[in-house]
């Protein structure tokens, strides 16, 4: 994000194709006129995830609760956040310091994550309020958390990027996902050529291809990352989510919205609420 912001501000030229999850900053950055117009590229792309022919969205990954299946022996996984929040409450001998997410000053994804949250539920601070009454642990990136769930040295973790959890998931047989009931937020890695790109024609062929079908297949069969492409119904695929969970689905769109995280004193008004949740205030 800086580098194409300072490459371009002294007339340098930078990189051909910029591919982030950072939602909020690939927004800010055609925003601010540092991406080009590319026009329409594929048509029939979902209108979500697309925005002033700038912006594309390549994946569809939703945020997930992950846990540790002998440490729920005789006890049902939460469903929703609601029963996750009584988990916590209720079973506090059993998952006292045993429960991870992200810590939102210093995870950018936990922290659009849990704003999404806070859009589509009042009731995620009484969440927030149990895992901080549970003792929960705070880690910076998802590995550290589904490596100590996939273990047992924590009995779960929430919003957690699934599909980092699913490649978790297929090599350690303890491991469990769940996509929340109530709903689950979905996000996309975003992709743009800069206007100061080096070769924008290069960098508009190669989004070309990871939008066309052979591209989101290469991404989802290779790469593990679920495609996006309306048209492609196999595994690991925003098709495949849809026909199995339905409306429960909640893409974050891209647009002007998402700069509204990176106002710094909105920031610091929500972390600053989310301390006073885990405190119990």
């Amino acid at each position: 994000y800086e580098r194409v912001i300072d490459q371009t501000d002294r007339g340098e030229k930078t990189a051909d194709l910029l591919l982030s999850s950072a939602m909020d900053l690939q927004v800010k950055l055609a925003n601010d006129g540092y991406a080009q117009n590319l026009g329409n590229l594929v048509p029939d792309w979902p209108s979500w995830a697309r925005w002033r022919n700038s912006l594309f969205g390549l994946t569809f990954e939703p945020s997930v609760i992950v846990y540790h299946k002998p440490s729920f022996k005789g006890l049902k996984p939460p469903e929703n956040r609601t029963e996750l929040a009584e988990i916590l409450s209720s079973e506090g001998n059993r998952f006292f310091r045993r429960a991870g997410t992200y810590d939102i000053e210093r995870s950018g994804l936990g922290f659009l994550f849990l704003a999404r949250d806070s859009e589509h539920s009042r009731a995620i601070w009484r969440l927030v309020n149990a895992m901080g009454s549970a003792g929960v642990k705070l880690y910076s990136n998802s590995s550290s958390i589904l490596e100590r769930v996939a273990d047992g040295r924590l009995a779960l973790g929430y919003n957690i990027l699934g599909s980092y959890a699913q490649a978790w998931v297929d090599k350690f047989p303890d491991l469990g996902v769940i996509l929340p009931k109530d709903y689950t937020v979905v996000m996309t890695r975003i992709a743009l050529v800069p206007k100061a790109a080096s070769h924008p024609d290069l960098g508009r062929q190669l989004l070309t291809f990871l939008m066309s079908r052979r591209g989101q297949a290469v991404m989802a069969r290779d790469l593990k990352l679920p495609a996006l492409h309306p048209d492609i119904a196999g595994e690991n695929t925003a098709f495949a989510f849809k026909a199995k969970f339905g409306s429960r689905l909640r893409p974050i769109p891209i647009g002007p919205g998402l700069v509204a995280y990176l106002d710094q004193v909105k920031r610091a008004r929500f972390i600053d609420r989310w301390n006073k949740a885990l405190r119990g205030e």
